[in-house]
């Protein structure tokens, strides 16, 4: 694993009411992440960019929702979403990162 993937494996956090719940109970943080991301990818890219020891991860693929406008359908993209559990003490603060 070279560094310019590890860069381009997490997307964005995912800011939710449920993401924010997870973060204060459990030390879990959520990130989109591309498709072929796997598990040790992740887990690297985390504490590469964000200095923090990472415990374990989890990996949903949410399929995207089927749209229609009129007599026009579509299709919104998969994501794939990565929860993150962190080590005790350890924590992202996204406002300084």
């Amino acid at each position: 694993m070279n560094q310019e993937r590890l860069m381009k494996v997490l997307l964005s956090p995912v800011v939710s009411e449920k993401a924010a719940i997870a973060a204060d109970q459990s030390r879990q943080y959520a990130f989109k992440v591309t498709t072929d991301a796997t598990k040790p990818e992740i887990a690297k890219a985390v504490e590469l960019l964000f200095e923090v020891q990472v415990e374990a991860v989890r990996v949903v693929n949410v399929k995207g929702k089927r749209k229609r406008t009129g007599s026009v359908q579509g299709k919104r993209k998969d994501v794939r979403k990565a929860y993150v559990r962190l080590k005790e003490g350890q924590e992202i603060d996204f406002a300084n990162a």
